[in-house]
C-alpha cells in the first residue's frame, strides 16, 4: 500500500519534470529566442516573425492613402513632386519591411534572396529620413543653410546606401550611429524657419524614434521587440504626417487669407 503510494507519487512528479517544465520552457521560447552574438542576426520566433510582418504590412495601404491625400492638396507642381517623393519613402519603409520579414520567415532558405531584401530594408531606411525632411526643406522658408541641406540629405542616403553595400550588419553600432546622425543633423537646419508650427511635433516625433530604438536593440531581451520597434516607427511617423499634411498642406495659403 505504501509502496504503491510512493510509486504513484514518483509518477506524478516524473510526468510534471518531463512534460509540465519542458511545456512551461517551450511557451517562453514562442515568444523569444536567445539574443545573437556580436555582429550576428537575432532568429526571431515563429510569432515574433509573424508580429514582424503585421506591424508594417497593416500600414502599406494607408500609406498610399495618405500619400494621395497629400497630391490632392497639392496647389502647384512643386507640392505635388514634393508629396510624391515623401509618399514614396513612406510606402516604400513600410512595403520592403514588410517583404523582407514575409521572406525571412517563410523563405529563409533561400539566403540569397533574403541576404539581398535585409540590405534593401536597411538601405530604404535612410531614404525615408531624406523623403521625411523633403516637404519641410521644400515648402517651408528656411535660413541660407536649407538650400544645401535639402540635396546634403540625399547624399547622405547615398552614403548610407554605399556603406550598407560595403560593410551591412559588420558593424551594427556604426549603423545606427549612421541612422541618428542623419536623423537629427537635418533638424539643426529646421530651427531657422521663420514659421515654426509644427516644429513640436518634429521633436515629438524624433523623441519616439529615439524611444523605439531601445526596442531595436532589444531582440533575445525583449519579447516581440522588433515588432514593438515597428509600432514606434509607425507612431512616429503618424505624428510627422500629420504635421506635413496639417501645417505644410492642410494650412490656408496666403492668397486664401488676403481673400479672407
Amino acid at each position: 500500500m505504501f509502496h504503491a503510494g510512493n510509486t504513484c507519487c514518483a509518477k506524478t512528479i516524473w510526468v510534471y519534470f518531463y512534460f509540465l517544465v519542458p511545456l512551461d520552457l517551450y511557451h517562453k521560447t514562442r515568444f523569444m529566442n536567445a539574443r545573437a552574438a556580436a555582429n550576428c542576426r537575432y532568429q526571431p520566433t515563429c510569432y515574433e516573425h509573424a508580429a514582424n510582418c503585421y506591424t508594417h504590412a497593416l500600414l502599406i495601404v494607408p500609406a498610399f492613402v495618405g500619400m494621395a491625400l497629400l497630391h490632392r492638396l497639392s496647389d502647384d507642381r512643386w507640392e505635388r513632386i514634393t508629396a510624391w517623393v515623401y509618399g514614396m519613402g513612406l510606402i516604400a519603409l513600410f512595403l520592403v519591411s514588410t517583404v523582407f520579414h514575409i521572406i525571412s520567415w517563410k523563405k529563409s532558405h533561400m539566403r540569397t534572396m533574403e541576404h539581398c531584401f535585409h540590405m534593401c530594408d536597411r538601405v530604404v531606411i535612410y531614404f525615408f529620413i531624406a523623403a521625411s525632411y523633403t516637404p519641410w526643406l521644400n515648402l517651408r522658408e528656411l535660413g541660407p543653410l536649407a538650400a544645401h541641406m535639402r540635396w546634403f540629405v540625399w547624399l547622405m542616403a547615398a552614403a548610407g546606401t554605399i556603406y550598407v553595400f560595403n560593410y551591412h550588419e559588420k558593424y551594427k553600432l556604426v549603423e545606427l550611429v549612421f541612422y541618428l546622425t542623419m536623423g537629427f543633423f537635418p533638424a539643426l537646419v529646421m530651427t531657422s524657419m521663420n514659421n515654426t508650427d509644427g516644429l513640436y511635433e518634429l521633436a515629438f516625433g524624433g523623441l519616439v524614434y529615439c524611444l523605439g530604438v531601445v526596442f531595436f536593440k532589444s531582440d533575445g531581451v525583449i519579447p516581440f521587440a522588433h515588432a514593438i520597434w515597428h509600432v514606434f516607427v509607425a507612431l512616429a511617423a503618424a505624428i510627422h504626417y500629420y504635421a506635413i499634411y496639417e501645417y505644410l498642406y492642410h494650412s490656408p495659403s496666403l492668397e486664401d487669407i488676403r481673400d479672407a
